[in-house]
C-alpha cells in the first residue's frame, strides 16, 4: 500500500481518526436546523441540535465504504478499525479532536537522522504546496519563485524564540503531509474484497463526502482551502506521472509495474481513471505554477509516494506547461474529461430540445479534482447563460448548462416587456406589488389588472417550469452516468436554473442512495415551493453546504408563480425551515428578479462557498 514514509504508525492512526471525526461532523451538519442569515448575520433563534441517524446510515459505518478503505491505505491495524468507527459514532465526537491533533504533531521515537529526513521531505512538500497555491491565486512567476526560496518559510518569531519558531514551522509542514496522504487515501481504489477484508468502496473516484470532510479537517488544521486545492492538483499530477511512465514502458508490460501497483492500491483507481476522473490534461498544467511546484518536489516527493520514482516526477515537471507533453499524458486517461462537453444531450426526457454543457473560465485541462455546474434561469440572450458566471473567481473546473433557451428567453422577455408597460408602472406606483408579496405569506387580494398581467405571462411560464423540471432530471442522469469524471460537483442555479438544480437533487434522491456526487448546492431566487416539495431528501443528496438565497421583495416570482402556491410559500422569497438548509437573505442587495443577472458574482462572493463556517459580513445595499 502506498503510504507516506514521513508519518509513523501513531500519526497515521491519528490522521485516520481525524478523517473519521470529520466525516461524522459533516454528516451531523446535514441535520441541524441552521436558520437564516441576513446581511447583518444574526443567528436564528430556532437553531437546533442534530438528529442522530441510525448506525448503518452513518458515513463512517462499514457498509458505506468510506472509512475502512482509507484506514487500509494508511496501513492501520484492522483490529483498530472498529475503535475508530465507535469513536466517530460517539455522542459527542468533538471531544476527541484535540487529542488526535496532538498525536499527529508528536514525533515518533526514532533517531535524529530519521527525524531530519522526515523534516526535509515535509518541507519540500510544504514548499511545493505554497508555490502552487500562490500560482493559483495570482498566476505570477514571481510569487511562485518567492514560495520556493528557502527563507520564504521562516517565521516572524525567528529572532525571538528560534526553538518555538522551528516547532511552529514543523507543525505547518506536518499539516500538509497529513492532508496530502489523506487525500491520496480518499481517492485510492483499495480493493478490500480482493484482500478478504470486506467493506468494498461503494463509489469510485473522489467522493463528495470525502471532500467535505477534508474541507472541515483543513479548517481544524488552520490550512486555507486554496492550499488544499493545490494538494488536489498535486495528487492528480502524481497519478499522471504514473500513467506517463507506463506509457513510456508499455513494451515491457509487467504485472508488477508501478502503474499496476498504483491501480491496485495507489492514488487513483483504474476504473476512475478510465471514466475520465481527475482531469483532461491536454492544454498545459497551469504553467508556471505547477511546473515549478513539481520541480521542487522531484528530489523528495517520490519518497512520499513510493510507487512513483524521481524520474516520474521529473517527467511530469518537464511536461507541465508544455502542450505536447500534456497531451501525451492525457492519452493515458482515455476519455480525459470530454464527458460533459462531449455529450450535448443526455437521455432525452419529454420534449426538451436543448441541453448542452459549455466550458467557462481557465481551469480546464489543469488537473482540477472538483467540478462546478452553473445554471441560468432568466435570460434575454444566449450570452446570459455564461456571462453572469464568468467573473466569479473559483478554482473549480467550470461548466454552464444551456437548456431550452427558446423558452427561458421567451418568458424572461415577456416579463421584462410587461414591466416596461404603462399598466405595470402604475401598479408599482400604487404599491400593488407589495400586496402580492404579502399575499404569499397570508391571504391575497390582487387588483384585476395584475391578474390579467399574470395571465399574460402564465402560458410561457408554465412551459418553462415544465422544461426546467425535465432538465433537472436530465442533469441527474448526466451525474449518475459519471460524465463529470467521478469528481465532486458544485451545483449553482438562479431563477428557473435554481429549479433545475433542485429537481436534479430530487431525482437523485428518488433513484436511490446517490449521496457522494454533489458536494455543494446553491439555489438563488428559486421558484420552488417551500411546503410542496421534497426538501429533506434533496438535502441529503448534498454532502456539504446547501444554500437558499432569497429576497423578500422579489415580487416577480409572486406574479409568475402564483395560484395554489401562495399558501405553500416560495424559496426565492423566504427562508426554508428544513434541517441542513442555510438561508441567506439578500433583500438589501436585490432590486428585482432580473437583477440576479448582474449580481451573481457579488452574491457568490458573499456566500464564501470555500469556507466551511462562513461569516456573513454586511453587503453594500443597492442604490435607492
Amino acid at each position: 500500500m502506498a503510504t507516506s514514509s514521513t508519518l509513523g504508525q501513531t500519526q497515521r492512526y491519528a490522521a485516520g481518526a481525524l478523517l473519521a471525526l470529520a466525516l461524522r461532523q459533516a454528516q451531523t451538519h446535514q441535520t441541524v436546523l441552521l436558520g437564516s442569515h441576513g446581511l447583518d448575520d444574526e443567528p436564528h433563534p430556532d437553531a437546533a441540535t442534530a438528529v442522530e441517524p441510525d448506525a448503518r446510515d452513518l458515513w463512517t459505518h462499514e457498509s458505506r465504504g468510506l472509512l475502512r478503505p482509507v484506514l487500509r491505505f494508511l496501513e492501520i491495524d484492522p483490529k483498530a478499525w472498529v475503535g475508530v468507527e465507535k469513536t466517530a459514532a460517539s455522542s459527542d465526537p468533538k471531544h476527541h479532536i484535540g487529542a488526535f491533533l496532538r498525536k499527529v504533531f508528536e514525533d515518533e521515537d526514532d533517531d535524529e537522522k530519521a527525524r531530519s529526513e522526515r523534516s526535509d521531505h515535509e518541507l519540500a512538500l510544504a514548499k511545493a504546496v505554497d508555490a502552487m497555491a500562490m500560482g493559483l491565486e495570482s498566476g505570477g512567476v514571481g510569487s511562485v519563485a518567492e514560495a520556493l526560496r528557502p527563507e520564504s518559510h521562516g517565521s516572524d518569531d525567528d529572532d525571538g524564540d528560534p526553538a518555538l519558531a522551528a516547532s511552529t514551522r514543523t507543525k505547518d509542514y506536518r499539516k500538509m503531509a497529513v492532508l496530502y496522504m489523506l487525500l491520496s487515501a480518499c481517492v485510492a481504489d483499495v480493493n478490500m474484497a480482493e484482500e478478504g477484508m470486506g467493506s468494498p468502496r461503494v463509489t469510485k473516484g473522489y467522493d463528495a463526502r470525502h471532500r467535505v470532510a477534508l474541507r472541515l479537517l483543513a479548517t481544524w488544521l488552520d490550512v486555507t482551502w486554496n492550499k488544499m486545492e493545490a494538494v488536489e492538483i498535486m495528487v492528480a499530477c502524481s497519478a499522471m506521472a504514473a500513467a506517463r511512465e507506463e506509457e513510456q514502458s508499455r513494451e515491457n508490460s509487467s504485472p508488477n509495474s508501478r502503474w499496476e501497483n498504483w491501480k491496485r492500491g495507489g492514488i487513483i483507481g483504474a476504473a476512475a481513471l478510465t471514466g475520465g476522473t481527475l482531469m483532461a490534461i491536454s492544454g498545459g498544467l497551469a504553467a508556471p505554477a505547477i511546473a515549478a511546484g513539481f520541480t521542487a518536489l522531484v528530489p523528495t516527493l517520490h519518497t512520499l509516494v513510493p510507487l512513483i520514482g524521481a524520474s516520474g516526477f521529473a517527467a511530469i515537471a518537464t511536461a507541465a506547461g508544455h502542450t505536447a507533453g500534456s497531451v501525451a499524458v492525457a492519452a493515458s486517461f482515455g476519455a480525459a474529461g470530454a464527458g460533459l462537453t462531449g455529450t450535448k444531450m443526455a437521455t432525452r426526457i419529454g420534449n426538451v430540445k436543448e441541453f448542452e454543457f459549455k466550458t467557462i473560465g481557465q481551469n480546464h485541462n489543469q488537473g482540477r479534482l472538483a467540478v462546478g455546474i452553473f445554471v441560468s434561469g432568466f435570460a434575454f440572450s444566449e450570452d446570459d447563460y455564461s456571462k453572469p458566471w464568468e467573473g466569479w473567481k473559483t478554482n473549480l473546473e467550470r461548466y454552464v448548462l444551456q437548456w431550452e433557451s427558446k423558452h427561458v428567453i421567451g418568458v424572461s422577455t415577456a416579463i421584462q416587456d410587461w414591466l416596461a408597460s404603462r399598466v405595470a408602472i402604475e401598479l408599482m406606483r400604487e404599491g400593488a406589488m407589495q400586496t402580492v408579496l404579502n399575499g404569499i405569506i397570508s391571504a391575497f387580494a390582487w387588483p384585476a389588472t395584475l391578474v390579467s398581467a399574470a395571465d399574460f405571462i402564465d402560458s410561457k411560464w408554465s412551459v418553462a417550469i415544465d422544461r426546467s423540471d425535465k432538465a433537472g432530471k436530465m442533469l441527474a442522469d448526466v451525474l449518475l452516468k459519471g460524465l463529470q469524471g467521478s469528481r465532486p460537483v458544485t451545483l449553482v442555479g438562479f431563477s428557473l436554473g435554481a429549479r433545475v438544480v433542485f429537481k436534479c437533487l430530487q431525482e437523485l434522491a428518488q433513484l436511490g442512495n446517490n449521496v457522494g456526487i454533489v458536494e455543494r448546492a446553491v439555489l438563488i431566487g428559486a421558484p420552488v415551493s417551500v411546503q410542496g416539495e421534497m426538501w429533506e431528501p434533496a438535502r441529503k443528496m448534498v454532502a456539504g453546504r446547501f444554500v437558499n438565497v432569497y429576497s423578500t421583495n422579489d415580487w416577480i416570482l409572486g406574479v409568475t408563480f402564483r395560484a395554489s402556491l401562495f399558501t405553500q410559500g416560495l424559496a426565492g422569497i423566504q427562508d426554508v425551515h428544513v434541517p441542513g438548509v442555510e438561508n441567506v437573505d439578500v433583500t438589501e442587495l436585490v432590486v428585482g428578479h432580473s437583477s440576479y443577472l448582474s449580481l451573481l458574482q457579488k452574491i457568490l462572493d458573499h456566500l464564501e462557498l470555500n469556507t466551511y463556517y462562513p461569516v456573513f459580513y454586511p453587503c453594500t445595499p443597492r442604490t435607492k
